[in-house]
């Protein structure tokens, strides 16, 4: 069980989605009820553990084209969770030592293990924050501290959008946090799929995540695709994430068995 230092802000009596997946990445900053939880959708769907591989290996290969082809040199990591292996910054900083980088989160736990993984990193940071308090996230003093909003930056969102509903308008939170960027910014968004893409009992699963602190909302690459509104993407725009600038080649059931899209936009 992981400890923390505010034990009182972390919610135990249900699992919390950013533990679940830590728990699918084999990470072991989870409580028994995110275990729980995340072996019940296991025995449903298999191959959540696989999506969730697929979308930690985008993770890196999108930060990578970031930092080397891009010469990005900040990121905004939104909704970034649980630290792992093979984190933003490690990537980022592995091409250039004092790239920055600002997580963004508000599961506590994922606040204090990023806090004390980066505890001795004076060019990456963790902002206590939901990321739909964009005014919160952008003024914040670590954010402003780090992040010089005159250059251009990567903002990441790469599966925090399932988790924000319809009915608090997505597009607006990205928009917001897109205004706030200059031209030669990024975008990077990664996003499950809806059932039609999911294989056996998907609704089953995920109503199970209606039980936990963050339901689950699925959308259409269609969907997804215009959350990229004022951005112009990189090739080969919104595709299964297995098949975003893969390292090798990727068959037809490997791409399908991401069970979400990704995509890379740039600010015109």
């Amino acid at each position: 069980m992981p400890e923390h230092d505010d034990q009182e802000s972390v919610d135990v009596s249900r699992p919390n989605p950013a533990r679940m997946y830590d728990y699918y990445l084999g990470g072991a900053h989870n409580f028994a009820v995110d275990r729980e939880a995340a072996d019940r959708v296991l025995a449903i769907l298999p191959e959540t553990r696989e999506f969730a591989m697929r979308n930690r290996e985008f993770l890196q290969r999108v930060v990578r084209f970031l930092a080397e082809d891009a010469g990005i040199t900040q990121f905004l990591d939104l909704g970034s969770g649980i630290p792992t292996v093979g984190n933003v910054h490690e990537i980022a900083q592995a091409v250039r030592p004092g790239n920055r980088v600002v997580y963004v989160d508000h599961e506590p736990v994922a606040v204090a293990q990023s806090q004390r993984l980066l505890a001795d990193n004076p060019y990456a940071t963790v902002v206590h924050a939901d990321v739909r308090a964009h005014e919160t996230v952008l003024n914040h003093p670590e954010t402003q501290r780090l992040l010089d909003f005159s250059q251009p930056l990567a903002v990441l969102m790469l599966q925090v959008l399932p988790f924000i509903p319809d009915a608090d308008d997505p597009a607006r939170t990205i928009a917001a946090y897109r205004d706030a960027c200059v031209s030669g910014s990024y975008l990077a968004v990664a996003h499950s799929l809806s059932f039609d893409y999911w294989p056996g009992a998907v609704a089953e699963a995920v109503d199970m995540y209606t039980k936990s602190t963050h339901p689950l909302n699925l959308r259409t690459p269609d969907q997804v695709a215009a959350f990229f509104d004022g951005y112009d993407l990189v090739e080969p725009g919104v595709v299964f994430t297995a098949v975003w600038r893969p390292e090798k080649p990727v068959t037809d059931e490997e791409a399908i068995g991401s069970r979400a899209v990704a995509g890379l936009g740039r600010l015109a």
